[in-house]
Order: C-alpha cells, then sequence, then structure tokens
C-alpha cells in the first residue's frame, strides 16, 4: 500500500482520538504490506459502523466507552478519550461508568473512574 494512503487511513484515528494507538499502527503497518486490500476493507467497514448517521460522534463514542467499559477492556480508553474530543464533558462520561456500574459492578466503576482520571490528568498536562 502506498504511504500516503496508508497515512490517509491513519488520519481517521488521529482526528478521532489525536493519535494512533499502538495495536492500530501494528495492525496497519503490518497489513499495509502483507494484505493491503484486507486493511482497505477493514477501514471501510470500521468508518461505515463507526459513524452512523443516526448518532453524532460524541453519543456514539460515549457508547464504545461504556460497551468496553463493561468487559474492562482497555479500549475503553480510547474511546473516552475521542468522545471528549467529540465534545463529551465529564459529567457525560461518569453518567456512562454509572451505567456501567449497575450492571458490571464495582470493576466497571473502578476502571471508569481510572480512565477518567488519566484523561483530567493528560488534559492538564497539555498531553490531549
Amino acid at each position: 500500500m502506498p504511504l500516503e494512503e496508508l497515512e490517509h487511513l491513519r488520519e481517521r484515528y488521529r482526528e478521532l482520538i489525536g493519535f494512533v494507538p499502538p495495536r492500530i499502527q501494528a495492525r496497519t503497518d503490518l497489513l499495509a504490506r502483507l494484505d493491503p486490500e484486507t486493511l482497505r476493507m477493514q477501514e471501510a467497514l470500521r468508518a461505515r459502523l463507526m459513524y452512523p448517521p443516526c448518532f453524532d460522534v460524541k453519543t456514539a463514542q460515549l457508547m464504545l466507552f461504556g460497551m468496553l467499559l463493561m468487559d474492562l477492556s482497555d479500549a475503553a480508553r480510547l474511546h473516552a478519550i475521542a468522545a471528549r474530543r467529540a465534545g463529551a464533558s465529564y459529567e457525560e462520561l461518569n453518567a456512562v461508568v454509572g451505567l456501567a456500574f449497575l450492571f458490571r459492578g464495582l470493576p466497571a466503576a473502578n476502571r471508569g473512574a481510572e480512565v477518567i482520571q488519566e484523561i483530567l490528568r493528560m488534559e492538564e498536562e497539555g498531553r490531549l
């Protein structure tokens, strides 16, 4: 895959999250070299599903934050960052953590609080 096309694919992540997460960097690096068509297909599907016309970006990212928090996934952090970049307040992020707590318990509440605190620190330090 030409470098320009690869950078164009990665630009979507930079716009949404502010950076290209390491796992996404690894996947796009590998597939750009070994199977560019699969990479194109993955990214086209991701773009279609990540931005449904019925939800704004903030709402979609808040939902993804909550879904991933239910699994205690470390990717919850990335979607919390994306939600914040799309205009979500800390109150909204915390409300998602509260919803996750109702059905996933204290581990989700603890992980959610940890994520929000980390984002707050990163913003205060100018890293986001």
